[in-house]
């Protein structure tokens, strides 16, 4: 796990869109880090799931993230957006 990461970094799945949350939590015994994903709650987000950490940013990487971690993100934003 990279150790740039801080809890209160925001997280991100791509550069130049909005931010989807931010890390709760490091765990490094777990090899992993809790991000609050917006709408949604906590996730565990394992190492692998990090692409990149840069800025204060964290940068998810959607290949390696468990099913209900991509249903949360798909749903970020959804309040933002009246039906």
């Amino acid at each position: 796990m990279d150790e740039s990461i801080e809890e209160g970094s925001l997280v991100f799945v791509a550069d130049g869109e909005d931010g989807i949350g931010s890390v709760r939590r490091l765990l490094p015994e777990e090899n992993a880090i809790v991000v609050y994903v917006e709408n949604a709650g906590d996730f565990v987000i394992p190492a692998k799931g990090v692409r990149a950490v840069h800025s204060g940013k964290v940068m998810l990487d959607v290949e390696h993230l468990p099913r209900p971690v991509l249903d949360a993100i798909a749903n970020a934003r959804k309040s933002e957006f009246p039906h």
